[in-house]
């Protein structure tokens, strides 16, 4: 059976549930058609949650409850106290089930304070990533169990396949949506039991499901921020967070060894920065390096940025449990950039991995993604530590 979200005449993608791949299972009383969708508030998970009712499932929204922010704080952001409330109404119009989940402690705990302490060594961090794989696609898939379902399915811009003898995780089809690059730790196990019903959408095509199914946010904008920044700069919520010793003042030196002025703390800085060092020099600068030793931040011009390859660590392999060998494919470094051909090597273990890049690619940052690909498949991630020039 083909279980790969695919698109009708009418343009409607039909969501079939994956087969039981596991035999035995022990998961309490299962409700096999059922579908618990995650619910943001936002246009995509409404959709996704508008369809599978739509199309016969028995449909149970649930919403993380994820952070306390004043009201003049979150106006742009996700999971806000107004976005709970639009869930919750689309969740009535098309009658089914809702439920709040408070995950607020184990938000901060996974998701702030990891954030606030990779700014603190020097890393910029990814906090989607670390949502998906502490929350979504941890916490929040086995609480579908307690629902009485086998499936979790959210309104990502990613396809899981299963057509063939084991899931396969895959970019949304939509280009300028995809969001396949948050999901690369997605437990390989788990990708049974997970659905994206809008992998196979064009953006424009979910909005006009959300005029067509009558939902309330059907015009609501996306959010662009971090969600618990809200309206802030990240910048000065870090440094909100940091202790006195934990700020990191230090000196501006040119990769020359010429120091050219002195800052607040590492915490302002990321890999291959131009804007806003605070430096007058005859040249454009770039942030190169920055050392939470002591507070160093290194900078030069652009052609210092290239790395040969990088050192990936903690990472997650979907395709398989490791690579067997040396493995060509296409390694993405940020979620805004193209993927580039490399050659990924494993450590002693699984959880390291040594990319080198087919060509040098510039201000490889610590703290970020790096995802490998192969076409269209996600092969796995990891997590940058270091850059290899």
């Amino acid at each position: 059976m083909a279980t790969t979200p695919t698109s009708t005449e009418a343009g409607t993608p039909e969501i079939e549930l994956p087969p039981v791949r596991e035999a035995g299972d022990d998961l309490g009383t299962i409700v096999e058609d059922r579908v618990v969708v995650a619910m943001s508030g936002g246009v995509d998970s409404s959709v996704t949650a508008a369809l599978c009712a739509e199309q016969g499932h028995d449909t149970v929204g649930i919403s993380m409850r994820l952070y306390s922010t004043p009201q003049d704080d979150y106006s742009g952001s996700c999971c806000s106290p107004d976005d709970l409330f639009d869930a919750r109404q689309v969740a009535a119009s098309v009658d089914m089930p809702f439920y709040v989940a408070n995950y607020q402690e184990v938000f901060r705990e996974r998701v702030i304070d990891y954030f606030v302490d990779e700014y603190r060594r020097g890393r910029t961090p990814n906090p989607c990533v670390a949502c998906n794989n502490h929350l979504k696609f941890d916490i929040l898939l086995d609480r579908t169990l307690a629902l009485g379902s086998r499936y979790l399915a959210t309104g990502h811009y990613a396809r899981v396949d299963h057509s063939g003898d084991r899931p396969k995780l895959k970019r949304g089809v939509d280009p300028e949506k995809d969001q396949s690059y948050f999901l690369f730790g997605i437990p390989r196990e788990a990708l049974d039991r997970i659905l994206f019903p809008l992998g196979s959408l064009q953006k424009d095509e979910v909005r006009e499901h959300a005029r067509r199914l009558g939902l309330a946010t059907a015009d609501k904008p996306e959010s662009h921020e971090i969600c618990f920044v809200g309206g802030g700069d990240y910048k000065e919520y870090v440094e909100e967070r940091l202790s006195e010793k934990d700020r990191r003042p230090g000196k501006i030196v040119h990769q020359s060894g010429e120091v050219l002025g002195e800052h607040d703390g590492i915490h302002q800085f990321t890999i291959g920065q131009r804007r806003g060092l605070g430096l007058s020099y005859h040249k454009r600068l770039y942030v190169q390096s920055i050392r939470p030793e002591d507070g160093t931040v290194v900078v030069g011009p652009k052609d210092g940025l290239a790395a040969r390859g990088l050192v990936a660590e903690r990472c997650n392999w979907l395709s398989f449990e490791r690579p067997r060998g040396p493995l060509e494919c296409e390694v993405q470094i940020r979620y805004r950039t193209d993927p580039v051909p490399a050659l990924v090597t494993t450590g002693d273990d699984a959880e390291t991995a040594f990319v080198e890049f087919v060509e040098p690619q510039r201000a490889v940052t610590p703290g970020q993604a790096a995802v490998f690909y192969r076409g269209d498949e996600v092969l796995g991630g990891g997590f940058i530590e270091e850059a290899r020039s």
